[in-house]
């Protein structure tokens, strides 16, 4: 008898993500195909959902989809479609990093208070400029023609759930900022901004089926609902077992710790309990995102920047680089901070600049991590890793130096899509709960460990990374005020 075979889907911020896993763990057939983000001044970052839809449809056109019985969604989050009630796209998608609506979410802050937010979320979590509820305010005071027409704000995996299903619904681990901890909208934030209490759409469990798709090779097979790429990603990764500690490595890095210990502490997010798994996750701007600029900027192709790497060791030459170049999310949630090198000096070159990218992603994900540690009460000698950002064995070792802690890889390369795999298992009962899932579905073939020498190094060098931080933010956004006139 054919094993059961389950596909999940991520539509990521750089491309869309997809794979038939069997009940071994074993992937069947993979598919992956990028598409077009367009970047404009003022911090506007967009992408058309159709692209998204599209390829989704090719996704399961080209893949071996014998043996299906079930097809689990997630996405990235915080990244908004205003649609009308069948799902047409208004106006192109309003990505996580964009940072328009910085000036609405600075006032809608101020009125919440950090009482509410620790009743509501069980952490001081900021409205920053990725908040639904600073997009749907902008949106309404900008375009009011289409905030008139608007019956949905939507996550990618959900538009693209209604278009598959046609049944509108969210869940609400994906509905950050929105829905408290007791899995349910937050009546007091949605009152935050008129008419987004009739904009949201209704809440449904994240391993529960949104119905059958309706048409193409998979007719009649169950969707399930699945959620954001970072739960499904950390959970894909390792984060169903209590105590572990994940790292995603994509467009940005996402740090995570799967604990019941709730320590309210500045920075952190943290998803409500569901299943018997809390996880807090801090997910920075940039990862992937700032490799990608500085080898397009300098004429390199990604592996062609990792081989300068692996030639160039850390010396005097070596600045420091700080990641922030479209401001930062978790731990310091500020939209208008900006990057910099620091300690150029005559003997500094490129291979040593390239280097100083990967040191700066990999400190900025400590920084994150630390900020969990202290949330979760979890301080743990091993990090579970997946993700595109783990292909390269050079930033791996660096990472692994800067964090002092193993990290061990995912065999399966894309933890979202395994996460959104194993939501699909549990959801058709295949597998009792996820832990089960992950027992049967994740493995890991590869291991880092920090280097002895470079621990004194990594230390300093962080050190100087938080004060860097702290002192040159106000001096960024100044550079960058004065160049805007």
């Amino acid at each position: 008898m054919q094993n059961a075979r389950f596909v999940g889907i991520d539509i990521g911020t750089t491309s869309v993500k997809a794979a038939v896993v069997d009940e071994t763990g074993q992937v069947v057939s993979r598919f992956s195909q990028g598409y077009l983000t367009r970047r404009r001044k003022g911090g506007i970052v967009e992408q058309d959902p159709l692209d998204w839809l599209r390829l989704v449809h090719k996704s399961l056109a080209e893949m071996d989809l014998e043996g299906v019985v079930a097809v689990g969604l997630t996405s990235q989050v915080n990244t908004h479609i205003f649609a009308t009630e069948d799902g047409e796209a208004l106006r192109p998608a309003i990505v996580w990093q964009d940072g328009r609506a910085q000036s609405f979410a600075t006032e809608l802050d101020a009125r919440v208070s950090i009482e509410d937010k620790l009743e509501w979320w069980g952490a001081p979590m900021p409205i920053d400029s990725s908040h639904a509820c600073s997009r749907m305010a902008w949106v309404a005071m900008n375009e009011p023609d289409t905030w008139e027409r608007t019956r949905w704000v939507m996550l990618p995996k959900d538009y693209v759930a209604l278009h598959l299903t046609g049944v509108p619904v969210t869940d609400a681990l994906s509905s950050i900022g929105l829905v408290g901890q007791n899995l349910d909208y937050v009546p007091e934030v949605l009152n935050l901004v008129t008419g987004a209490r009739d904009r949201v759409a209704p809440l449904n469990g994240v391993m529960q089926p949104v119905g059958q798709i309706k048409q193409g090779p998979l007719k009649g097979i169950p969707l399930i609902c699945g959620t954001m790429d970072a739960w499904a990603g950390l959970i894909g990764t390792g984060g169903a077992k209590g105590g572990a500690s994940m790292y995603l490595s994509g467009t940005s890095e996402i740090m995570g710790i799967s604990s019941q210990t709730v320590v309210p502490t500045p920075g952190a997010i943290i998803f409500p309990d569901y299943s018997g798994i809390r996880l807090h996750a801090a997910p920075t701007q940039s990862g992937g995102d700032a490799k990608m600029w500085f080898a397009e900027s300098h004429g390199l192709t990604l592996d062609g920047m990792t081989a300068l790497v692996a030639r160039t060791p850390a010396s005097t030459a070596t600045p420091m680089f700080l990641p922030q170049l479209q401001g930062e999310r978790a731990p310091i949630w500020d939209a208008d901070l900006r990057a910099a090198f620091l300690g150029v000096n005559r003997a500094t070159g490129q291979g040593d600049f390239a280097r100083a990218v990967y040191e700066g992603v990999a400190m900025a994900a400590r920084m994150g991590l630390e900020t969990l540690q202290a949330s979760a009460g979890v301080k743990s000698d091993v990090i579970l890793c997946g993700g595109g950002g783990f292909k390269s064995d050079p930033w791996n070792q660096i990472r692994a130096d800067i964090l002092g802690v193993e990290l061990r890889v995912l065999a399966s390369g894309e933890p979202g899509v395994l996460g959104a795999a194993m939501l699909a298992g549990v959801g058709v009962g295949h597998f009792a709960h996820i832990n089960e899932a992950l027992l049967a579905l994740a493995t890991y073939n590869r291991a880092y460990s920090p280097d002895p020498k470079q621990r004194v190094r990594s230390e300093d060098l962080f050190a100087l990374y938080r004060d860097a931080i702290t002192q040159s933010g106000d001096l960024g956004k100044r550079l960058t005020q004065l160049n805007a006139r």
